[in-house]
């Protein structure tokens, strides 16, 4: 039997992974109306962006240890605070100076929220004694929608950015205020001392080599998909954006459904075989003629990838270290290299051999994926070989 405050405080998380989409989304939709006023070029933005995201990873590693110290309820507070709070930064900005450290600021606060509260998720999932990771990522989804359709609503009818990002702000301290005291307060799980403190640090790595290798994956997609349809089948620019529309909307769909398949299969099945999903698409990707063929194969990867961070997130905030946040943080850090490194590895590539064919990097992280997706499980139920440890375990259907 679940207790009511554990339903309520998934509710909770649920408002709170959506605010965290919703405040991103915020950013994104008015990155044209900030940079027309502050005089910044792409080139710079892109710089600035890179900097935002070095203050995410920052974030994310500063909010891991002291959520372990001061429990993940109290990190949510302070960083859905700092996160609302600073989103109005790049309204206000006035020049490349205060818009690159407005972007610093709100990429600290938004790494230290996805840190803080994914450790509270990891926390409610356990008390609910089944997979819902997944959904909660799904629901950041579903928020970056609504701030999107919010932003492009406020900018037809010719609503200041400023003034609007004003009541971003105003509507992300109200529901912070309104969920962080329905959030489960931090307590150690039981199995929290029962391994080697030794093993931790290997298991982490292995982790985050798989999130590492994921997230390349996504980001090469969400990057480069349009422009990889465009250019392979010399469509318009309105077809090539179905690419993207394509993964994001199985993407979505596939998180949402995730969890089911992994009370029913275990989460090293959701991350096997949604490797070999994603595989099959970029291969369909290398070899389709045909446009309806190639929409379908970035489906398939977003539906193959959707749903295997979760999974990453939940296996590293069960390993046993007494230091839950700071092994997610770890991960999760590492892991988003990869989605940095990987669209701009291809960029790099595409000076050498045509967009598609560099493709075949992605194609090759997704089969090592498949091979490794057995570091989700608990150590003893792993079936396959972990890159660090070595050995077998008896099976992989897990879903604690």
């Amino acid at each position: 039997m679940i207790e009511p405050s554990v339903r309520i405080a998934r509710a909770a998380v649920f408002a709170i992974f959506g605010l965290n989409g919703f405040l991103f989304a915020m950013w994104v939709v008015h990155i044209p109306a900030v940079t027309d006023r502050t005089g910044v070029s792409h080139s710079m933005l892109g710089m600035f962006i890179l900097l935002m995201s070095g203050g995410g990873i920052i974030g994310m590693r500063v909010a891991g240890p002291l959520a372990d110290r001061f429990g993940s309820r109290a990190l949510v507070a302070a960083a859905a605070v700092a996160a609302s709070v600073c989103v109005l930064g790049p309204g206000l900005a006035v020049g490349p100076v205060s818009l690159a450290s407005a972007l610093v600021a709100f990429g600290f606060g938004n790494g230290a929220l996805d840190l803080s509260m994914n450790a509270q998720a990891v926390h409610v999932e356990r008390e609910f004694r089944r997979p819902i990771m997944s959904a909660f990522h799904a629901l950041f989804s579903g928020g970056a929608m609504m701030g999107s359709l919010v932003g492009v609503l406020t900018l037809r009818i010719g609503m200041d950015p400023r003034l609007t990002l004003t009541l971003a702000t105003i509507a992300g301290l109200s529901i912070t205020a309104a969920c962080v005291p329905r959030l489960l307060p931090h307590s150690a799980p039981e199995h929290e001392t029962a391994r080697p403190a030794a093993r931790a640090p290997r298991r982490v790595f292995a982790l985050a080599a798989l999130a590492f290798g994921l997230l390349l994956a996504e980001g090469v997609a969400g990057d480069w998909s349009a422009l990889q349809l465009r250019e392979h089948l010399d469509t318009d620019e309105s077809t090539a954006a179905l690419a993207f529309g394509a993964f994001s909307v199985t993407m979505t769909a596939g998180r949402f459904t995730a969890d089911r398949v992994a009370g029913a299969l275990g989460r090293v099945a959701v991350v096997r075989y949604g490797a070999l999903l994603a595989v099959v698409g970029f291969l369909l990707i290398l070899v389709s003629p045909w446009v309806p063929a190639t929409l379908f194969a970035w489906a398939l990867c977003g539906l193959g990838l959707s749903g295997g961070i979760p999974q990453i997130f939940t296996a590293a905030g069960n390993l046993g270290s007494g230091t839950a946040a700071t092994d997610i943080s770890r991960v999760v850090g590492i892991g988003y290299l990869g989605l940095l490194a990987g669209p701009a590895m291809i960029g790099w590539l595409t000076a050498l051999i045509p967009l598609t064919v560099t493709l075949m990097v992605p194609l090759a992280i997704m089969v090592a994926c498949f091979v490794w997706a057995g570091v989700v499980a608990p150590p003893e139920q792993r079936e396959t070989p972990d890159p660090v440890n070595g050995g077998t375990g008896s099976s992989g259907h897990c879903i604690s």
